[in-house]
């Protein structure tokens, strides 16, 4: 029996296992190429260490392949049964080692998935990150732009406010949550009369001048939050009182907490002056025109009795009885007409003359004749006249009365002290527009509770007998006609010491001469 031969398989056996190596070193070859272009791939990494494993497997199967037939066909059987266990095991393990690596093939990939995701997460965080970080580049770019218009914003804020504060004519303050003034502007200081260069730590306590006016304050801001137009009287450095209208706001910080408050004060003294005035001068009027019409009905029958009575008089001799009756009858009814006189010249009924007249020598006429009866109760006259007085147009004879009456009204004052001190005064005003005039006693004063009633008709604190009521009425009416003003003080403040020696100024101010037109059109008195 002939048997088949066994060279084309053992060729093809020998040739497939060179064959088997190139395939697996170039497979190995392209997988490394593949890794160094793209060394962090996890799927080239994995082929090429793959395609090392399949290489060695490849080399030993062939190797162990071609040293079979090489010594099967050199006749040394013995050495391929010797050897053909070891290639088997050694063929075995590479086997086993390649079926592990392509068995954790999907692990690897997984691991490479999850790790490939990581990355891409964190390639996404990155971006954001980058992105975030433009957007937060820009802001702060926008940031400083919006910074400095800000900074702008406020500083022009900040100057108006300080422009404000500084410049304002009304009191403006900021007092903390125990009522301390911490800052007051120049406008309020000055009101209060205090330094602006050393100013004095104040409290709410010490301007307020009434406890009631602070308390219903407080109330108010605590409550409400705010005070608006409330009208109280501040005390002054001198103890003067002003009168303001308030209006504050109170001050929280961002817990809500009482801080302080911040208040505008604005001065009403002068307006009330004025009111007080201008109501004043109304009723005035008012009595001016009922004083002028009863005048004017009493002196037509004073005339007729006084008439009459001189009559009767030719017809009765003086010491009879009939005659001393006749004249007590003239002598009231002159009396009645004299009141009558001055209360037409109260209401400035009467005819007036008008020259260009010196105050100071009206004046000086005036001490004249009153200062004998003013030595007689050791009063002691001062006089301190302006020797550049500026003349005034007006009736001599009607300002003679005037300062007569300020005079003898000085003279009561202080005629029960037994001394006194009588002080006469003239200047022109700071604009030479007007003459003041100031007669200054020191005497009992004015009570204030009747300062408002001094002018009008019949009112008087003198004893029955010792005068009309009508001597200040007369004197305002007259000073009213020639366009001029009285201005009272009591009690007196000295300018300079603040301090407060008592009785009562009248100051008279009337308007000075002045342009050519008066001058020219009237002529003084004495040419």
């Amino acid at each position: 029996m002939s048997s088949l031969s066994m060279f084309p398989a053992d060729f093809t056996d020998m040739i497939g296992s060179v064959i088997i190596i190139i395939f697996s070193f170039l497979s190995l070859r392209y997988a490394f190429l593949l890794t160094k272009e793209q060394p962090d791939n996890f799927l080239w990494g994995f082929l090429f260490y793959f395609c090392m494993t399949l290489s060695a497997f490849a080399v030993s199967r062939a190797m162990g392949h071609l040293v079979k037939q090489v010594l099967l066909i050199s006749g040394n059987d013995d050495q391929w049964r010797t050897l053909a266990p070891l290639a088997g095991g050694f063929n075995t393990l590479l086997m086993t080692s390649l079926a592990a690596v392509t068995i954790y093939y999907h692990k690897g990939i997984e691991g490479y998935r999850a790790i490939e995701e990581k990355a891409r997460s964190l390639k996404t965080a990155n971006s954001e990150l980058q992105q975030a970080g433009v957007k937060l580049h820009e802001m702060n770019s926008h940031l400083e732009e919006m910074v400095e218009s800000r900074t702008k914003e406020l500083s022009a804020s900040e100057k108006k406010f300080r422009n404000f504060f500084i410049n304002s004519k009304d009191m403006i303050y900021f007092c903390d949550s125990d009522n301390r003034l911490v800052n007051m502007n120049a406008s309020g200081l000055e009101m209060l009369g205090y330094p602006f260069n050393d100013p004095p730590s104040l409290n709410l306590w010490d301007i307020f001048s009434h406890e009631d006016d602070l308390d219903n304050y407080f109330e108010e801001i605590l409550t409400r939050g705010f005070v608006e137009d409330l009208e109280v009287e501040f005390k002054k450095a001198d103890d003067s009182i002003i009168y303001v209208l308030l209006s504050a706001n109170a001050i929280h910080n961002d817990a809500g907490e009482f801080t302080g408050c911040e208040g505008i004060a604005k001065d009403l003294t002068r307006v009330k002056t004025m009111m007080a005035q201008l109501a004043s001068s109304e009723k005035m009027a008012s009595i001016g025109q009922m004083a002028a019409g009863v005048a004017h009905e009493i002196n037509t029958p004073l005339g007729v009795i006084l008439g009459y009575s001189q009559l009767l008089m030719d017809d009765f001799p003086p010491d009879t009885e009939e005659g001393e009756s006749l004249e007590v009858i003239g002598r009231q009814t002159k009396t009645c007409r004299k009141i009558v006189a001055d209360l037409l010249k109260f209401a400035r009924q009467g005819e007036s003359s008008k020259d260009i007249i010196s105050i100071n020598e009206i004046v000086t006429d005036v001490l004249a004749v009153t200062e004998h009866s003013l030595n007689i109760d050791h009063i002691t006259v001062h006089r301190n006249l302006s020797p550049n007085l500026n003349s005034v147009i007006g009736d001599t004879e009607k300002l003679r009365q005037v300062f007569i009456n300020f005079i003898n009204n000085a003279h009561h004052a202080m005629e029960d002290q037994g001394s006194g001190e009588l002080y006469i005064r003239t200047r022109n005003s700071e604009d030479s527009r007007e003459v003041i005039a100031t007669v200054m006693d020191t005497g009992h004063g004015i009570p204030e509770k009747i300062l408002s009633s001094i002018f009008d008709p019949f009112f008087t604190t003198k004893p029955v007998g010792k005068g009309t009521g009508l001597g200040l009425s007369v004197s305002y009416g007259i000073i009213q006609e020639h366009e001029g003003r009285i201005d009272i003080e009591s009690p007196v403040t000295d300018n300079e010491t603040g301090k407060s020696p008592g009785g009562t100024a009248f100051h008279v101010t009337l308007p000075a001469i002045s342009d050519e037109r008066d001058s020219d059109t009237l002529k003084p008195k004495n040419q």
